[in-house]
């Protein structure tokens, strides 16, 4: 489901804007329909009215929660189910965040990612992005959403822009404090600045070498990491907030003295910050999380050399929860993964074959 189908439905039962913009505000933001002063009785058209607890149920209904694993760190991972059986991950972060899954599965393939292994099964519709930071607002408040979780956000563009758009005005999200992160892709570069909501930019690189970074992620768009890291600092420009380079610390991969000058050739002067986690490792991939003082002696070198860096924990590590990892556990059976398919080009088949 799409918030413009809930909208659509909103305005079948009679709601006016007003109406139509309260039911959103308070299902995002995880509070009663009838709360506050002015009561939906005495000013929601009676369709509306009556229908409220149907509404109501089914908004709920979107994302409901199936398990949750508290980590030591105030962290909180979530595996949250879907009306049609599926499943997604979302993470409760220190501080007021939430990150939230944009897909079930991925279509990258990222070696270094249990989500990737298993391919794309279906995109989310906005409605379903939206409902897991209501479902993340009953357990606590928030006030940070990042598009980290399960999927790569600029392969769900639409639905993703559009849930952005409710949480930056209705769901009262500070627009920085909207995170799209992507691996790269013009599209998104390109529909980012567009938006009336213009959320914050992280950029998945992980590598200076494009070589590796094909090995690495070998189904993300073929751009250069200084091409990439070009098109990220430009938006970041016109936003006014530095964009956010994300780097996985593999041990032994990314972390050589060749990728600290590489890192330092890539970013030093450019408006941007690099975000250092070292790696929640995953059960049968080849990859090794660094020790901690390995981590935290790259990050003081790239500082000495002029890179804002921040070395970042991976929310749940000791409840083995890298993305992912949640759902693989849950899955009792396998399922078939679908192929990639743009929403516009979808609806544009669809037009052709109505007329």
């Amino acid at each position: 489901m799409d918030i413009a189908d809930i909208r659509h439905r909103l305005q079948a039962l009679g709601a006016g804007p007003l109406h139509e913009q309260r039911v959103l505000r308070t299902w995002a933001n995880a509070l009663p329909v009838d709360g506050g002063r002015r009561k939906p009785e005495h000013h929601f058209p009676r369709g509306l009215f009556d229908a409220l607890p149907a509404v109501t149920q089914e908004l709920q209904g979107l994302a409901t929660l199936g398990s949750v694993h508290p980590g030591e760190d105030g962290s909180a991972r979530l595996l949250v189910a879907l009306r049609d059986g599926q499943t997604v991950e979302s993470v409760l972060l220190p501080r007021g965040g939430v990150c939230v899954s944009t897909q079930v599965g991925c279509a990258v393939g990222c070696t270094f990612c249990m989500t990737g292994t298993g391919g794309l099964i279906r995109q989310l519709g906005s409605a379903e992005i939206v409902a897991q930071v209501a479902l993340a607002r009953q357990q606590r408040s928030v006030n940070k959403v990042v598009f980290m979780g399960m999927g790569e956000p600029a392969h769900n563009l639409d639905a993703v822009l559009e849930a952005i758009d409710l949480l930056g005005t209705l769901g009262n999200i500070g627009h920085k404090n909207l995170v799209f992160s992507t691996v790269g892709d013009e599209r998104a570069f390109d529909a980012l600045p567009r938006g009336r909501v213009k959320p914050a930019l992280a950029l998945s690189l992980h590598t200076t070498r494009a070589d590796l970074r094909a090995q690495l992620l070998p189904r993300a768009p073929r751009i250069a990491p200084d091409e990439l890291v070009a098109h990220g600092e430009a938006y970041a420009r016109t936003t006014g907030y530095p964009v956010q380079v994300q780097w996985t610390l593999l041990d032994g991969v990314n972390d050589t003295d060749e990728e600290l000058d590489g890192i330092v050739r890539l970013l030093q002067g450019k408006y941007a910050v690099l975000n250092m986690i070292p790696y929640n490792a995953v059960p049968g991939l080849p990859f090794e999380r660094p020790s901690w003082e390995k981590a935290a002696d790259i990050a003081r070198r790239l500082h000495r050399r002029g890179i804002l860096t921040k070395l970042r924990q991976s929310a749940g590590q000791d409840v083995d929860a890298g993305c992912g990892q949640l759902r693989a556990r849950s899955l009792s059976s396998g399922e078939q993964v679908v192929s990639v398919r743009r929403r516009r080009l979808s609806a544009a088949s669809a037009d052709t074959t109505s007329s």
